[in-house]
């Protein structure tokens, strides 16, 4: 039986050792992260790394991104640091998420320093634009047929369930899509979703099923919503640098 967290530590040690990099802090996303994978979903590994100082001194700038793998079994994508402070400065509700996520596969006492220096620039008005046009794209592109992918579902739910958090809680949501699916609900949205979640646990990923109405009829208010409440939102982002500038040059003097 293939044991995907050993081949995955061994691909991020291939990493360090192949572009002279360290990484930092290296998590699941997507739906494993988010606890509703199917038998057949992929891992969805991501990374943030840090190069030699030196490197950061250069006037020809090395990649900021680095695409290492990417099949039907492993997708693996990791953000240099500087590139991940300057999302962090911006309020990446996409960072926010990896930076939390539950399935932690590596991680370092700089990253965990580094983090707590970037939850001060959580934005609430720069999340609930985040996940609202998440919703908004996955409901346009994936479910206006009469057979749907359940798993589209689950993509424009959990980022509404998000915005509900934040509006409810202004604060960072959590990763895990049964967290946020605990939030008060009307009854018949939560029963039509456990009965979605329980064909899609049997389904694999490509499977089509007859549209749920009731989760329909909720995505396509709360989207509108949501849109309406995210240009209406103040800005909150925090504009100062110095917390992140003093975690990078930190780092960088080790």
């Amino acid at each position: 039986m293939r044991d995907m967290k050993k081949e995955i530590l061994d691909k991020l040690a291939e990493i360090e050792e192949k572009e002279n990099v360290k990484v930092l802090h290296a998590v699941e996303s997507g739906s494993r992260a988010w606890g509703v994978e199917s038998s057949d979903s992929d891992y969805d590994v991501r990374f943030i790394f840090v190069r030699p100082k030196e490197d950061y001194l250069r006037l020809s700038e090395k990649r900021d991104v680095i695409e290492w793998q990417l099949d039907e079994v492993l997708d693996i994508n990791g953000w240099d640091l500087k590139k991940t402070l300057i999302q962090f400065h911006k309020g990446n509700a996409t960072l926010f998420e990896w930076a939390n996520s539950p399935v932690v596969y590596k991680t370092t006492d700089e990253w965990k320093a580094i983090y707590e220096s970037s939850k001060q620039y959580f934005s609430e008005k720069a999340a609930l634009y985040h996940y609202y046009g998440t919703a908004n794209s996955t409901y346009k592109q994936y479910l206006q047929e009469d057979k749907v992918k359940y798993k589209k579902y689950i993509y424009a739910l959990r980022p509404l369930f998000a915005c509900k958090y934040i509006e409810t809680n202004h604060t960072i949501p959590p990763v895990r899509f049964e967290a946020l699916f605990h939030q008060s609900l009307p009854k018949e949205l939560s029963k039509e979703i456990g009965q979605m979640l329980t064909i899609k646990a049997k389904s694999n990923e490509k499977d089509q099923n007859p549209k749920m109405p009731v989760i329909h009829r909720y995505i396509e208010t709360e989207i509108e919503r949501y849109g309406q409440l995210s240009k209406e939102m103040p800005d909150d982002r925090t504009l100062d640098w110095e917390a992140l500038d003093r975690a990078f040059l930190s780092i960088l003097g080790k």
